[in-house]
């Protein structure tokens, strides 16, 4: 990539760090159509997993490089230690797309040397010119990271940037690993780097932190006053502990305020151009999109693409928004991909008005996935007066973005009532075709429900979190269902819509259980261990 000094790279982090955050794991399919989309938003350069993590790491970013590497696409990165088999593993899984990138890593601060690396600085400073040059033999453009920058000794920080840059760095990458900055702080070692370290003007200068302190954008903020180029985000923030810096946040940031920040990258004030390449109106398409794929629920009162982010409860708010938007918003809904949700569609409806209204949303769907969707449709139309963009979008990603197709929901009934004790029946699919059905009784109807189908699938786990919410107003609204169970250390999500709250909620938690089955089987084919499912399935 050419280095413009006038403009903002984002590096979207989503499929490495983002799937960190527990209970995100996604498979490779799942992968891919994020990364399609990423696309689509115009991200500079996407982060398509840690190649040598595993198997699976290594198919998705391979595959990611293949399908959306093209020569108009991004830049698809790999992650690697500074370790040479992370590094030939990346360079290997990236070498389909038109433009890869290596970005290899090693920790730089006191703490992580003495206690988990165990080096001395002159053995770090060592392997990571050996690494970033072995690296180079691959590939051109190469991207190094100092972890834990920000506890870093300056001194060693600048020692270790300079000899990487002249080792062939075209990226260094300055990571607020633990989140544990300021911004003026940020600002201050940004500044301090593009001062102090001879070679600088031969890089781009990045950044990338996490929230812990809830700071990540506000330091980046920060660092681009200073001189930072590339910004490494994710969707809704995602990612370890505290989760990344928000990529729809910061974008929408420099968009409002650019005229403030025009100035930090040698524009004149009055500058109308955008200061990144991302199409702003993909934004919430595509937070709905990571939210849906990997349960992670975002909070309602989140920046930018909460559900309350351009609501207004106030009578005096209210009152100003009526008269004049600008009273009470900063950006336009529209802006970031909100419509109006004018009823579009209805029962009477055909598959061409249907298909042609998903491509005005964005969708972008093959014509199997097209005629899921549309009986999808039909089913929902015939209960719902009113279709609405956002019960499309929830249908949509109901049927095409499901969990592995193991076991398989047929049948969900439940009796309950105030003077009654809730009993549910369900029938499954199993992966070999055969339909088993089994009754139970519990607290309430999802209880039940979830009791029968633990008596089906016969696979231990902890559910942890159960989420209902309403993708429309009105009685009749579509309800989306979110739920995470835990087995051993792993979380698994599950994810599924539908006018019947019960139906939606067991065909949620066997997607949950899909992907805990998929991944046990994976786990026996690897150790030859016997699958609990498997041998203890019970009719």
């Amino acid at each position: 990539m050419k280095t413009q000094t006038d403009r903002i790279i984002i590096f979207d982090t989503t499929l490495r760090d983002g799937e960190q955050c527990p209970g995100a794991t996604l498979n490779v399919d799942e992968k891919l159509i994020i990364a399609r989309q990423l696309a689509r938003l115009g991200v500079d350069v996407i982060e398509a997993g840690f190649a040598y993590a595993s198997p699976g790491d290594f198919e998705a970013v391979q595959k990611i490089a293949q399908t959306v590497g093209t020569e108009d696409g991004p830049i698809i990165c790999s992650l690697a230690r500074a370790i040479k088999a992370d590094i030939k593993a990346a360079a290997e899984a990236i070498e389909p797309a038109a433009k890869g990138r290596i970005h290899t890593f090693i920790s730089t601060s006191d703490i992580h040397l003495e206690y988990q690396l165990r080096k001395t600085r002159g053995e770090v400073l060592a392997i990571a010119e050996e690494m970033v040059a072995y690296a180079k033999s691959f590939i051109d453009d190469v991207e190094f990271s100092p972890m834990d920058a920000a506890r870093s000794d300056p001194e060693f920080l600048y020692q270790v940037l300079e000899r990487t840059i002249a080792a062939g760095a075209t990226t260094v990458n300055i990571p607020d690993t633990v989140g544990y900055m300021t911004p003026s702080e940020f600002g201050d070692l940004i500044r301090g780097i593009r001062e102090n370290v001879p070679n600088i003007d031969k890089a781009v200068i990045s950044v990338h932190g996490h929230n812990d302190l809830g700071l990540a954008v506000a330091n980046f903020l920060e660092a681009v006053k200073n001189g930072a180029r590339q910004l490494e985000c994710t969707i809704n923030g995602i990612g370890e502990r505290a989760g990344n810096a928000s990529l729809e946040e910061l974008v929408m940031a420099l968009h409002v305020r650019r005229q403030y920040y025009n100035p930090f990258l040698g524009r004149s004030v009055e500058s109308e151009e955008p200061l990144t390449n991302i199409d702003t109106r993909q934004i919430y398409k595509t937070s709905r999109l990571v939210s849906n794929l990997t349960g992670m629920l975002v909070q309602p009162n989140k920046a930018i693409v909460g559900a309350n982010a351009f609501a207004h409860e106030s009578g005096i708010h209210q009152d100003g928004v009526l008269k004049n938007k600008l009273t009470y918003e900063i950006m336009d809904a529209q802006l970031v991909g909100l419509t109006n949700n004018q009823i579009v569609l209805g029962k009477h409806s055909g598959r061409h008005a249907f298909g042609a209204r998903l491509k005005e949303l964005g969708f972008e769907v093959s014509e199997t996935d097209l005629n899921k969707a549309f009986l999808k449709f039909k089913d929902v139309a015939d209960k719902k007066k009113e279709i609405t963009d956002w019960d499309l979008e929830a249908i949509v990603n109901d049927e095409i973005q499901q969990a592995p197709d193991l076991f398989r929901v047929e049948l969900v009934q439940v009796s309950c009532g105030s003077n009654a004790c809730p009993t549910a029946t369900v029938t499954l699919r199993t992966p070999e075709g055969e339909e088993l059905t089994d009754a139970a009784i519990g607290t309430g109807p999802v209880d039940a429900v979830y009791k029968a189908i633990n008596r089906v699938v016969n696979v231990p786990n902890q559910l942890i979190e159960f989420s209902v919410q309403s993708v429309t107003a009105g009685i009749d609204a579509i309800g989306e269902v979110t739920i995470r169970l835990k087995h051993g250390e792993r979380i698994f999500a599950g994810h599924s819509a539908n006018t019947d709250i019960i139906v939606a909620s067991a065909q949620a938690y066997v997607n949950a259980l899909n992907r805990l089955y998929a991944a046990l089987q994976r786990k026996e084919a690897q150790s030859g261990e016997e699958n609990p499912a498997a041998a203890g399935r019970t009719v």
